[in-house]
């Protein structure tokens, strides 16, 4: 993810002992959106620095050396396989929210209110400091760093750190998910929604256990202000991402900027299907079936039409070599 960081102490350099544990600080990376506010120095990276590692530890990677390793080369090529997978799913999507749009969605209250939401970000966007939103992001950033750190079994330290100049989080594991984890997943989208299901589990016991009451419908008349909370924090999240991806971060670097973006890509936009298909009242899983398998025609054709072009580049080149 990060730039390799150097560190030589007075006794000159020397590597890490093969094997011994090593510490890893995550930085948050909104120096490319403001780096008059974040420094790029304090938005560095990865920094192998805790204190089961000697501060003469010298760490270049073979990245910074010019080289281009095997599981970047690997990684490449999945990026490449993803393309076909990335064609079809947004030529389905495309098309369904086109039959959509012609169909009423804008007139069904679901999705109005998702739709109020980004709005009502792009217009908080454009007029609050950005400052604001800074905090809010590299917050939320960390906390996400963190929560996938733990899914693969990591530890996280109690150094913890948020502020205007940044933040990190220390950690001794690091792979391409844990990343990349605050490009594809929302995370103040997750906390509203795991907020709302858990409010709503409560008023169903508290009713089961009361005999009624009606406390679960009045949590559920509320579905509209959790939508717009979703759309708004979606939106908060495609915004800094598309923003963060085209400064050229060196998060992208870490398991190679083509297959990066393809991930990054294809997760946002199966998360935006979702919310499509979910907040339609209309039941658009039949269509978006339908439209897929037309985007997956479309796509054989496009191939097959590249192979007879190719072929015949190819006879035309021969027939000019051979005269």
């Amino acid at each position: 993810m990060p730039n390799p960081v150097r560190s030589k102490g007075k006794g000159g350099s020397s590597r890490q002992p093969k094997g011994s544990p090593r510490g890893k600080r995550l930085r948050a990376t909104a120096a490319a959106l403001n780096p008059e506010l974040f420094p790029e120095e304090e938005t560095a990276g990865f920094v192998p620095r805790s204190s089961a590692v000697p501060q003469d530890v010298e760490d270049v990677s073979e990245v910074e050396r010019g080289g281009f390793t095997k599981k970047q080369l690997l990684k490449f090529v999945l990026g490449f396989l993803l393309l076909p997978g990335a064609f079809i799913l947004t030529g389905g999507f495309l098309r369904t929210f086109k039959q959509a749009i012609h169909d009423g969605l804008l007139a069904q209250r679901s999705f109005g209110c998702l739709a109020a939401g980004m709005l009502l970000f792009a217009i908080l966007f454009a007029l609050v400091p950005r400052r604001i939103f800074m905090l809010s992001y590299v917050f939320g950033h960390e906390v996400t760093h963190a929560i996938w750190v733990k899914l693969f079994g990591g530890k996280v330290a109690n150094q913890f750190h948020v502020s205007l100049e940044g933040g990190h989080v220390l950690t001794d594991r690091v792979n391409t998910w844990i990343v990349l984890s605050p490009y594809f997943f929302p995370i103040y989208s997750i906390l509203s929604g795991t907020l709302y299901g858990v409010m709503l589990f409560s008023g169903w016991i508290i009713d089961l256990i009361n005999g009624g009451g009606g406390l679960y419908s009045t949590i559920a008349s509320l579905q509209w202000i959790f939508l717009v909370v979703i759309g708004c924090t979606l939106a908060f999240h495609l915004a800094f991402t598309f923003l963060l991806v085209t400064k050229s971060q060196p998060d992208l670097h870490y398991g190679g900027t083509f297959f990066s973006l393809t991930v990054i890509y294809l997760i946002n936009l199966l998360i935006i299907t979702g919310l499509l298909l979910v907040t339609s009242s209309h039941g658009l899983w039949g269509l978006y079936g339908d439209c897929l398998q037309k985007s997956a025609e479309l796509f054989v054709e496009l191939c097959g039409q590249i192979w007879v072009w190719g072929a015949e580049g190819v006879d035309a080149l021969r027939a000019a070599i051979g005269k």
